[in-house]
């Protein structure tokens, strides 16, 4: 078999099976352990992939600069809709810098009361003039690809909030590997994000389900809860149902 031939194939399977074993792959090609773990290689560096200890996953199809994102979709308005029900007067809610949470800010009613901590400086804009909202930014480093606040500023702002509510971006997500993202400096301002929330609300469309990235935010279970789509069947979002994540479709 041609290594092209191979490589598609080994695309079919994670497609189908939504995970890849190097040794059982191998066994199912009829190929050594180390041609496979090759291939992922190769397939994981043109960006097909995302490579795992012992195989594959599929990689999260998110576009990584802002400015690419779909905006004002019907699945990011549905999604932010679901979230700003479970807010009330006089709440603390960090809105993670994003295009899902930036429509949970423009989708806020003018007559809501809470104060929002964010690392995102269009959300912040985007509330500048509502009445009722106070706004905190969490300034530090711009990272120009996504225009968020990331560094050790962003992260000590953080660490003095107490927050009610956390909402999420998700760009990656999957049972086992948790939550990734693919910058580093940005896990590490989402998970002191989760930290410091005292309840954590996954944000993701349904492409973004069974996927991973380079770098980890934290296990599944730091989600209390997943506001995602209803085309997604039970038996997908079952083992984030296994690990006490409320689940919530749109």
């Amino acid at each position: 078999m041609l290594m092209a031939e191979r490589h598609q194939l080994i695309l079919q399977i994670l497609e189908k099976e939504g995970k890849l074993i190097a040794r059982d792959l191998g066994l199912a090609l009829s190929v050594s352990e180390d041609t496979i773990r090759r291939d992922l290689g190769k397939l994981s560096k043109s960006g097909m992939l995302q490579r795992v200890h012992g195989g594959a996953l599929p990689r999260s199809p998110g576009a990584v600069r802002f400015s690419t994102r779909p905006q004002a979709s019907s699945i990011k308005i549905a999604i932010a809709r679901a979230a700003i029900k479970m807010i009330h007067n006089g709440q603390v809610v960090i809105l993670d810098g994003g295009t899902t949470t930036l429509q949970i800010a423009k989708e806020f009613p003018l007559d809501l009361k809470i104060t929002v901590i964010t690392n995102g400086p269009p959300i912040a804009l985007a509330l500048a003039e509502h009445p009722n909202i106070e706004v905190i930014i969490a300034g530090g480093r711009l990272q120009k690809d996504s225009i968020v606040g990331t560094g050790a500023e962003t992260i000590n702002m953080l660490q003095k909030i107490r927050a009610d509510y956390c909402f999420l971006g998700i760009y990656g997500i999957h049972p086992e590997e948790g939550i990734t993202n693919p910058n580093l400096e940005e896990a590490y301002v989402k998970k002191m994000m989760i930290d410091r929330s005292a309840e954590v609300i996954g944000l993701a469309s349904a492409e973004k389900l069974g996927t991973a990235t380079t770098y980890t935010v934290g296990a599944i279970n730091n989600l209390t809860h997943l506001i995602t789509e209803k085309k997604i069947s039970a038996k997908i979002l079952e083992p984030y149902k296994k690990q006490g994540i409320t689940i919530m479709q749109v």
